[in-house]
C-alpha cells in the first residue's frame, strides 16, 4: 500500500470539498486515513491462497474420514467496506459451518479468516465466497457454508437513506448446496 500517495489525495480531497488541510483539525488527517487504510484494508495484500495458508492451522488427530459431523460458528463480527462508494459495510455478522474431512481448523482460525478476507473494498456476496473459498482450502474439504448479515451506509446513510435495512447473502458449496439441514445450521433467524 502507497501511504504516501493516500496522503497526497487525502490533502487533494479536502481541498476539493472546499476545506483547508492546514487548518488545525486537518493537520494530520492525511496520515491518520493512510494509517487507518493500511489497517482496515489490510487484506488487499493477499490471496485467498495466503490466506487459507497463514490462518491453516489444523488437527488431524480428532476426526475420523468417514464423520459427517459439522463444525459451526456463528456470529464471527467483522465490517468491510464497499468497493462501489468506499462506504463502510457494518454490523456484519458471518456464519460459518464445514464438514471436516479428516482434519478441522483451530477455532480462532475461522473468525481471523473471516476477518482478514473482510478487510478489502468488495461487495458482500464476494465476502461470501471468498470465506468459502479459504476455509475449504485450509480445512481440506468441499463442504462449507458461510451466511453474512449486515447493513451497508450506502443504503443506510445516503441515497435511499433506509436505516433498517439488512442484507443477507448465503454461500454454500458441496453437501451445503443440496442439504437443507445444512443450511438451517447456519441461517439467520
Amino acid at each position: 500500500m502507497d501511504k504516501e500517495a493516500i496522503k497526497f489525495h487525502i490533502e487533494g480531497l479536502l481541498k476539493a470539498i472546499g476545506e483547508d488541510p492546514q487548518r488545525e483539525g486537518l493537520l494530520e488527517t492525511p496520515e491518520r486515513v493512510a494509517n487507518m487504510l493500511e489497517e482496515v484494508l489490510e487484506g488487499t495484500a493477499y490471496t485467498n491462497h495466503e490466506i487459507a495458508e497463514m490462518f491453516g492451522k489444523t488437527f488431524t488427530d480428532c476426526n475420523r474420514e468417514d464423520m459427517e459431523s459439522a463444525v459451526v460458528m456463528k456470529d464471527i463480527t467483522v465490517f468491510s467496506y464497499c468497493e462501489h462508494h468506499l462506504a463502510l459495510m457494518y454490523d456484519m455478522t458471518v456464519n460459518v459451518a464445514y464438514i471436516p474431512r479428516g482434519k478441522v481448523l483451530g477455532l480462532s482460525k475461522i473468525a481471523r479468516i473471516c476477518d482478514m478476507a473482510a478487510k478489502r473494498l468488495q461487495l458482500q456476496e464476494k465476502l461470501g465466497r471468498d470465506i468459502a473459498e479459504i476455509i475449504s482450502e485450509a480445512a481440506g474439504t468441499l463442504d462449507v457454508g458461510v451466511t453474512i448479515s449486515g447493513s451497508h451506509s450506502c443504503m443506510t446513510a445516503r441515497g435511499i437513506r433506509n436505516a433498517s435495512t439488512k442484507t443477507q447473502t448465503a454461500t454454500y458449496m458441496g453437501a451445503f448446496r443440496s442439504e437443507a439441514d445444512l443450511k438451517k445450521l447456519i441461517a439467520f433467524e
